[in-house]
């Protein structure tokens, strides 16, 4: 499933349902979209390859199938380099554009002074993306059309849950390069981060460090990632939801010089990420374990 040339100036998100939602837990891949706007590539002094190295390339295809696991999908379809769902509203580099998009005050957070803000003015390897200002109206019209529909659909979720379920569990699924950035020290297969332990209850990234293991998959805790804007803005254990963040280390199944998958691997990484969902989600659906919560 490669990426697409679309005609349409907004791509937007899906949300697979399942027939029957089993359990108080919600999977997200906000940086998995590879629907690219023809107009944004002819704006773009990057050709599409060099584009693609921001995704989460094929996240969304490594999770499992949304009616069989009994939990909803959240996807974006736009790609990350377009509109990054997993930061502030106003973390707006307003230099980007002719004149500022935002009614407010802009976040000039370290994300943003080094160019990867909610929307993007560098891919990957720091590439610059734009050889010119964008206009204000397109940015406000990127996040009306896919910043804020994507999060409206987040917070629906949840409130369905906490309505199911009384609690709500995010898992929000990423994929990180396989080295670090700075140096070549190879990272973990899965980094898991829960804000160093603010946004989910330690039991619930117990399990999912445990299951992982099961497989044979190495993991780290927070370092280098501890979670982003999804992670610490939902995730309120006090108020019943859960946020965790993993990052799925990219030479388990992409070549990432490509962005292609590589078969074996991927099929190998696809049914260990689908074992240990199945078996955290048959854990959570049972009566003891809503008791104990």
């Amino acid at each position: 499933m490669a990426a697409k040339i679309v005609k349409a100036s907004f791509p937007g998100h899906a949300i697979c349902r399942p027939h029957h939602w089993r359990a108080p837990y919600i999977f997200a891949s906000p940086h998995s979209g590879r629907d690219y706007p023809a107009r944004f590539l002819a704006d773009s002094i990057l050709p599409l390859a060099d584009l693609r190295r921001s995704e989460d390339a094929y996240v969304d295809t490594l999770l499992p199938d949304a009616a069989a696991l009994g939990v909803p999908v959240l996807t974006a379809r736009f790609p990350r380099a377009f509109v990054d769902v997993n930061r502030n509203a106003r973390e707006m580099d307003p230099f980007m554009f002719s004149s500022s998009p935002s009614d407010g005050v802009e976040i000039r957070s370290a994300r943003v002074m080094a160019g990867f803000g909610v929307i993007p003015k560098y891919a990957a390897e720091g590439r610059a993306i734009y050889g010119r200002k964008l206009s204000a109206a397109e940015g406000r019209a990127r996040m009306t059309w896919c910043y804020t529909p994507y999060h409206d659909a987040l917070k629906g979720l949840i409130a369905e849950c906490l309505t199911r379920f009384g609690t709500a569990i995010i898992i929000d699924w990423h994929s990180m390069p396989s080295t670090a950035v700075c140096g070549t020290r190879p990272l973990a297969d899965m980094v898991l981060g829960d804000r160093h332990g603010s946004s989910t209850d330690a039991a619930i990234m117990g399990a999912w460090e445990q299951q992982f293991a099961a497989c044979g998959l190495q993991t780290a805790r927070n370092s280098p990632y501890a979670g982003g804007y999804v992670t610490s803005q939902y995730g309120q254990p006090r108020q019943g939801v859960h946020a965790l963040q993993i990052e799925i280390n990219r030479g388990l199944y992409l070549d990432e010089r490509k962005v292609t998958r590589r078969r074996h691997k991927f099929d190998t990484l696809r049914g260990h990420i689908d074992r240990v969902s199945r078996t955290i989600i048959d854990g959570a659906a049972t009566p003891l374990q809503f008791a104990a919560e």
